[in-house]
């Protein structure tokens, strides 16, 4: 199926194989002799254990030029499954201690992904909350200034959720929305149903980046319902954090089955081992829906991006080919 996805870190989503390389370019450590070590360090004991792997994981991104290799490989990595249009957050606070500017950064991603045809990717700056407001603004002015060179289209908030709620930010969502940026925040993951709100009331959101916690509260179930509020959901990431338990109790299901506007997403796919036909797959496998509610899960994608109108219709008339051509019943 020709595929949407708008949840994706650029940083988290470096092919296994290209990882290695950045690896190996970086003078490698003792603790990881193999590609295999390598990928073993992707498992986490809960996300304070995944935040601190991923800045772990960054030191091997500490240069333009690894990051518009890396870019390439990941433009690449889409092309391969068929994700044809994809909204990809890059972070790039992270990466100031190496001496690299936001809006330099940005740049040379853009120049990665140009490398590459096959697939249409937007950005969004993740602002990382940790840094603070005031940090976020600073951001923002040095990514604004090349966006549409880079084509950076929008901002979120991402990194550790329930240390920093969505009210700090509101100065900088404002700006960003007075400026035409479009606006999503991660909220509902690593903490529940206030931050959601926070982030719909406080930062005048679009979409929300995972959400899956909404569940906590029915109020605000109903109020994503009503007003059909995008809900960027990334299954497997859930469960590799453990923001969720299990299959079995993973809020998506009573989410999707209230009516709420979910979409399916990878989040960080390198590290938490999954791909997008995957989360597909576990729809039908772990959620029991059918082909009709997987075929809505995917059109939602589209009509929750921020695609230009024309591209949106050329996508939803792929989507539609390839159903009415019987792929998925044959699959």
């Amino acid at each position: 199926m020709p595929k949407v996805e708008l949840h994706l870190h650029l940083e988290g989503a470096i092919p296994s194989s290209a990882m290695w390389e950045l690896f190996e370019r970086h003078g490698g450590e003792p603790s990881v002799t193999t590609p295999e070590d390598l990928v073993d360090r992707f498992a986490y004991t809960n996300f304070a254990h995944f935040i601190e792997t991923w800045v772990w994981k960054n030191r091997f991104l500490n240069t333009y030029e690894a990051f518009e290799y890396a870019a390439a490989a990941v433009a690449r990595h889409l092309v391969e499954q068929n994700i044809v249009y994809a909204e990809a957050f890059f972070s790039p606070t992270d990466f100031r201690g190496f001496g690299l500017g936001a809006a330099e950064l940005a740049l040379a991603i853009r120049r990665g992904l140009d490398q590459v045809a096959g697939t249409e990717i937007a950005l969004i700056v993740d602002l990382v909350r940790d840094t603070g407001g005031e940090a976020a603004i600073r951001t923002f002015d040095q990514v604004a200034e090349v966006a549409s060179d880079a084509g950076v289209i929008g901002i979120g908030i991402g990194g550790s959720e329930a240390e920093y709620p969505p009210e700090l930010f509101t100065a900088v969502y404002r700006t960003a929305g007075e400026r035409g940026f479009r606006l999503t925040a991660h909220a509902g993951e690593a903490a529940g149903a206030r931050s959601v709100w926070g982030a719909l009331r406080s930062l005048g959101v679009e979409r929300i980046g995972h959400g899956v916690r909404s569940v906590e509260d029915p109020a605000l179930v109903d109020h994503l319902v009503d007003h059909q509020i995008p809900l960027e959901v990334c299954p497997t990431s859930n469960l590799r954090t453990g923001v969720v338990a299990d299959w079995e109790t993973h809020p998506a299901q009573a989410l999707i089955e209230a009516g709420a506007m979910v979409t399916v997403n990878t989040d960080d796919p390198a590290m938490f081992h999954c791909s997008l036909a995957g989360e597909y797959d576990m729809l039908v496998a772990r959620f029991g829906l059918g082909l009709g509610a997987v075929r809505r899960i995917a059109a939602n994608a589209i009509d929750a991006s921020w695609a230009p109108e024309a591209t949106r219709q050329r996508l939803h008339c792929d989507q539609r080919r390839w159903w009415s051509s019987g792929a998925a019943e044959a699959r």
